[in-house]
């Protein structure tokens, strides 16, 4: 018997449909989808090596000629910083200039190392070079979001194969970040806790939709998740804003992530995937009511017309099953 099910987070309702439910194997990609990939390509613009005379690097951790990880300006930014902020504002016809910052993020050297496949020094590079962009970024006037994301496969976006995240920080906050940071301060407003730290708490108690934990993180499958195999990593101690991590966190999250992701890259054959960094706007740090985190969305099911004209989505899987499934891939 289907099921409703009600995201406190974001305010969705969430079709679970038994009737329709395939089993956590059933969402596999076919094996021969993953051909092996070289270490080294002479024509990707990110392996080592491949650097020339470019002068739109913003940040390289390591030397120059043995780097760990860089960050770029994105070659056909969404955003510039180059522009000035100037808003049009008249009846329903508003606009802000494209100012705003579109990094891209090279997450390693070598052209087939994924976050999988890395180290935990290598994947604890990545997500320190994530941190420094966000602190040197938040300090650029006028900017108001910051958001991380990693684009992994054709079917999430992805248009290189070379591991690489983005950074986008816009004038604006996002809507769907302010419709968060409401639903949040409201549920604090009347219960007193961070709803984050209460729904973290109630999945550790409840140990069914747990995927890992480690000595800082918590990664688990939403109680109504939105689709088949989404994951949360909620950090343990509270904290509204990335940039709060300290070395310790950072190590732990690198772990964490590496983990979980090998759950996924084992089990479902590197499924394609996005992640996003979910965090505060950058002038609202501090606050009680919100929790930082990351959502890590398998793309393995497409919405169609029920979903795009009620805005609710059906999931043909139980968020229990997936969990329950990932937790018995054994990847360490």
């Amino acid at each position: 018997m289907s099921e409703l099910r009600y995201n406190l987070i974001t305010r969705d309702w969430v079709v679970i449909s038994t009737e329709r439910a395939k089993r956590p194997h059933d969402f596999k990609k076919p094996s021969q989808e993953n051909k092996p990939k070289p270490p080294y390509k002479k024509d990707c613009p990110f392996c080592i090596g491949n650097e020339g005379g470019r002068t739109d690097e913003t940040y390289c951790l390591g030397d120059k000629s043995a780097w760990k990880t860089r960050a770029v300006y994105n070659k056909f930014p969404a955003l510039s910083p180059e522009l000035e902020e100037k808003r049009s504002v008249g009846g329903f016809y508003n606009s802000i200039t494209g100012f705003g910052v579109h990094e891209v993020i090279i997450e390693n050297p070598l052209h087939n190392r994924y976050i999988p496949t890395m180290s935990d020094e290598e994947v604890a590079n990545i997500f320190r070079t994530y941190r420094d962009r966000y602190v040197s970024i938040q300090e650029i006037k006028g900017i108001e979001a910051i958001t991380i994301f990693k684009n992994h496969g054709p079917g999430a976006g992805c248009s290189l194969e070379h591991p690489h995240s983005q950074l986008v920080a816009t004038p604006i906050v996002p809507p769907d970040v302010r419709d968060r940071m409401e639903q949040a301060a409201r549920y604090f407003d009347i219960i007193g806790r961070c709803s984050f730290c209460e729904m973290m708490e109630q999945e550790l108690e409840a140990k069914e939709r747990l995927v890992l934990e480690t000595d800082k993180f918590v990664s688990f499958v939403p109680y109504a998740a939105a689709a088949p195999f989404i994951i949360w990593v909620l950090p343990r101690r509270h904290m509204a804003s990335f940039d709060e991590i300290d070395d310790n966190e950072l190590r732990d999250l690198s772990i964490n992530m590496r983990v979980t992701l090998a759950k996924l890259y084992y089990g479902l054959d590197n499924p394609d995937f996005n992640f996003l960094v979910r965090s505060v706007p950058v002038r609202e740090k501090g606050v009680e009511f919100f929790h930082w985190g990351i959502s890590i969305i398998p793309r393995l099911s497409q919405p169609a017309g029920f979903e795009l004209g009620s805005g609710m989505y059906i999931n043909a899987s139980l968020p229990e099953e997936c969990a329950k499934f990932l937790r018995q891939v054994d990847c360490k």
